[in-house]
């Protein structure tokens, strides 16, 4: 958990640090919700052995940290901007020393960083483009510790979900055949082009989409789409202090979702109804478990951490958290999770349940396709 000294510490109100006057600001959660962010042991000065080391014993010396976007929707740059008062402590914490989303920050400029110089870098976005994949390699290099920031940096996100076609598919859906193109010239993007005013480039698209650490090695995870203002909070929390856990840990509580959902107490032990229904079939209960009205929550199978935000919108949850630890295959272990909540005794019976889910690999791979066992389309 966060002290009350060390929060007051980085982010106390009108404390005065080399000459100048500090803003207030909210302070960061008194009890972090992550079971696993205390540390696994710690050093004879109380840091963990896997603290930073170059961020000094004194981390008021400001450590440098970076933000980085791939593959993404720019969500996970919002998740920043909503820590809302608690961004003023993180900016007298931390010197952001590259984040083009907000700021004028060039490639060059992280070039020009000694390896390692960043304490951390933030990377959200899954990779498809060479250029992406170049800028992964660089802030791995830059940057002591890598954490994979959201659903597309975890397990590929929305934006893996073109594994299910080809890199041809894709192209041809984009410049060909959807209803709103108009390209009688068949032009397709290209790696070159000779302008009047000289060779433009554009990056290479691959044939796959991939997670972060399917690149570069990654040290922590911080999950969610985007992820919680609480877990980024934890997370920043337990950098600048050193209480880092286990590197390869997610940094998010280790229960189903079901745990923290509010209507968790209304969930019958046997559930009763044979197929599922979409949301927009019913007007749901807002005071009932959503997968007993027989609606498609995958609650049972995600990674706990957003306060039940979905749930509490009265919409079942889409799984962007991600799997539970020992979790395979998030896809198939929700399958099975859903195809267990039916009242059914045999394939057939499970098959009509699920008829009315139209979209089996969107529901169930939503976020996870690249992380999962069969991570593309096999042939063309």
């Amino acid at each position: 958990m966060l002290s009350n000294s060390v929060t007051a510490s980085f982010f106390g109100s009108g404390a005065q640090r080399n000459g100048r006057k500090r803003l207030a600001v909210t302070e960061l959660p008194r009890e972090l919700p992550l079971g696993l962010m205390e540390p696994s042991g710690t050093d004879e000065k109380g840091l963990s052995p896997n603290y930073p080391r170059y961020l000094g014993e004194n981390v008021m010396s400001k450590p440098k940290v970076g933000f980085y976007w791939c593959a993404s929707c720019g969500g996970c740059e919002e998740a920043i901007v909503d820590l809302a008062a608690d961004i003023l402590g993180v900016v007298a914490a931390v010197d952001i020393v590259f984040w083009p989303c907000a700021m004028d920050f060039k490639r060059e400029d992280v070039e020009a960083m000694a390896d390692g110089e960043m304490a951390v870098c933030f990377v959200n976005g899954a990779v498809r483009t060479s250029e992406q994949l170049e800028m992964a390699e660089l802030l791995r290099r830059k940057a002591g510790l890598v954490v994979a920031f959201g659903s597309c940096a975890h397990t590929g996100g929305i934006p893996g979900l073109a594994n299910l076609y080809s890199r041809e598919g894709v192209l041809a859906a984009a410049y060909d055949t959807a209803f709103s193109t108009l390209n009688p010239e068949g032009m397709r993007p290209q790696t070159a082009y000779a302008a009047p005013e000289g060779t433009v480039t554009l990056p290479e698209l691959h044939e796959t989409v991939k997670k972060l650490d399917q690149v570069i090695p990654v040290d922590y995870y911080l999950p969610g789409c985007p992820p919680p203002v609480k877990l980024i909070t934890g997370a920043l929390g337990a950098i600048l202090e050193g209480k880092l856990p286990p590197k390869g840990s997610i940094l998010a509580p280790e229960i189903a979702l079901c745990s923290e959902c509010p209507r968790r107490d209304s969930k019958p032990e046997k559930l009763d109804f044979t197929e599922f229904k979409r949301p927009h079939q019913i007007i749901a209960d807002p005071e009932l478990c959503l997968l007993a009205q027989g609606l498609l929550c995958l609650g049972p199978s995600t990674r706990a951490g957003c306060d039940a935000a979905c749930i509490k919108g009265n919409m079942p949850c889409t799984g962007c958290g991600g799997p539970l630890e020992g979790s395979k295959d998030f896809g198939a272990n929700a399958l099975s999770a859903a195809a267990s909540a039916l009242e059914a005794t045999d394939d057939a019976s499970i098959a009509v349940g699920l008829a009315e889910v139209p979209d089996p690999a969107g529901a169930f791979y939503r976020y996870s396709l690249p992380a999962s066992l069969l991570y593309a389309k096999k042939g063309n």
